[in-house]
């Protein structure tokens, strides 16, 4: 197992992280948290080089994609950089990518009810909405507590006492989140227990994906 402690804060630097094999070739990914090794809850970056792809495989408890760079395709489509999919519980795909293609990828944590199918370009100007202070957001998915959004953080930009109960999760795609402990660069990935308290804040336009009750409870664990 891979950080599979969720009371515990994990911050891992994906850009400077070593990439490691699949099961198919050309296909490569750096492991955030891992319950088995090939199977059962996954959350990690992967990377398909270019005339790649990965045998038809099915998704017993959904997989949840951010494409971060180059076009990822399947039987169903193609989806370029900054396309948000989730493939619910039950369903299968043959992915590949032709020009290569790099992601980030959450396997086997939806809820066994959530069969919503999603398909969303962040890059769109449509579908943002002025969040708390000056933030802006783009709602990607709510279910049963879990909600996940893009978050466009604006410079200067700081809050006070932030926590989420069941936890938070956030990808820092462009800028540098920041907060009392510490500086997060793009390709910081961070995972905040069940009311973790923090004050975040930005020196400079910042990107985010984030996502928030979905960390086992604590009497759960």
């Amino acid at each position: 197992m891979l950080n599979m402690q969720f009371d515990q804060r994990i911050i891992i630097d994906t850009l400077n992280s070593d990439w490691q094999s699949s099961p198919s070739s050309g296909v490569t990914r750096i492991p955030l948290s891992r319950e088995h090794e090939e199977r059962g809850h996954a959350t990690s970056i992967v990377k398909y080089d270019a005339n790649s792809h990965f045998p038809e495989h099915d998704h017993p408890l959904g997989e949840e994609i951010l494409v971060l760079s180059g076009t990822l395709s399947d039987e169903h489509g193609d989806y370029p950089a900054g396309t948000y999919l989730r493939n619910p519980p039950g369903s299968s795909h043959s992915p590949y990518s032709r020009e290569g293609c790099t992601l980030f990828v959450k396997l086997h944590q939806f809820s066994a009810n959530d069969h919503h199918s999603v398909r969303i370009d962040t890059k769109s100007d449509e579908g943002w909405i002025d969040a708390q202070g000056h933030l802006k957001m783009l709602p990607l998915h709510e279910f049963n507590g879990e909600q996940v959004a893009m978050i466009r953080w604006p410079a200067g930009q700081h809050f006070f006492s932030i926590s989420h109960f069941c936890g938070e999760e956030v990808l820092v795609l462009e800028g540098e989140y920041r907060d009392e402990f510490g500086r997060y660069p793009a390709g910081t990935w961070i995972r905040n227990p069940h009311m973790f308290e923090y004050n975040p804040f930005a020196e400079e336009d910042t990107l985010l994906w984030v996502k928030v009750g979905h960390l086992p409870y604590p009497h759960s664990l």
